[in-house]
């Protein structure tokens, strides 16, 4: 009993003593919002079962310090440096997922970022929806990649380059079965069929449902990498789905497609506006400087 007065005294009175100001408030207010954020995204990593382990120890060391259980608080006291490295460690694809994501956000892009994001015209949304539509008539597997402002140079290495005018014919000969580039993803660069037989990175959220192939979460891993548009057509059931920032909408209907696809168009020329009105501030301030040398 008197171990756990102590406790109390030593450890939970200084705070109840504590004068709490606005600005304790608000601080307080922000890290309990990066903490819901960070668990809502380990929730759905193979990275939860981990944080369950350490709340676990955690609680442990709780009850040690109540307790007065010197040996347990010695090993963890002295495990505290290797821990934080094993964390590292064992966390490292979670964290590097993290920070892609965060890259993704494209906070200072409009001042890192020279590269002028491609406009898809009308013709090339009605060829993608044509050809989406007709290949899940034949049942026919397909995966369309959709370049946005990020770059996807690395997955379009590992492919075969083609450079071509997006036709709905020309994307069912490449995805017909048994021809050399019918596996894989095709990425769209603008209006331009970019490569074919392109590899994509898995999605590891485990809430995609168990009766989805690598086609849909591959489709899912390249929209949590990138900020990509992807249309994905099922070999089982013929279904078209579409996968962006990290969701899966399934079995969308032709004119959902249409529809997605003309808000993706929306959105990235309204982004190419930016960069060209940005572009012409630019040029307007180093004329300024000319002229006044």
């Amino acid at each position: 009993m008197d171990t756990i007065r102590e406790f109390f005294s030593n450890y939970v009175s200084p705070f109840i003593l504590l004068r709490i100001t606005v600005m304790d408030v608000i601080e307080i207010l922000i890290i309990a919002c990066l903490v819901y954020y960070v668990i809502k995204w380990v929730k759905n990593t193979k990275a939860w079962a981990l944080l369950k382990g350490i709340l676990v120890l955690f609680a442990i060391y709780v009850i040690a310090a109540v307790l007065g259980f010197d040996a347990i608080l010695w090993i963890f006291a002295n495990g505290v440096g290797v821990s934080i490295t094993a964390i590292i460690i064992l966390f490292q694809p979670e964290l590097r997922k993290a920070l892609e994501t965060l890259g993704k956000r494209n906070i200072m892009s409009p001042f890192l970022d020279p590269r002028e994001e491609g406009l898809i015209s009308d013709k090339s949304v009605n060829e993608l929806v044509r050809a989406a539509v007709e290949l899940g008539k034949a049942k026919t597997g397909a995966l369309i990649v959709i370049e946005r402002s990020v770059n996807l140079d690395e997955y379009e290495a590992t492919g075969i380059k083609i450079d071509s005018v997006i036709t709905a014919e020309l994307l069912i000969n490449i995805f017909e079965h048994n021809t050399p580039l019918h596996d894989g993803a095709v990425i769209v660069r603008g209006d331009r069929l970019a490569a074919a037989t392109c590899y994509l990175p898995l999605s590891e959220n485990t809430r995609i449902s168990k009766e989805l192939g690598t086609r849909h979460r591959a489709a899912v891993g390249i929209s949590e990498a990138s900020d990509s548009f992807t249309i994905v057509v099922s070999e089982q059931t013929g279904g078209v789905s579409i996968a962006e920032n990290g969701e899966l909408s399934r079995r969308v209907s032709k004119e959902q497609l249409r529809e997605r696809l003309l808000v993706f168009q929306n959105s990235t020329a309204d982004k190419e506006n930016k960069t060209g009105r940005r572009k012409k501030f630019l040029r307007g301030i180093r004329k300024e400087k000319a002229i006044s040398r």
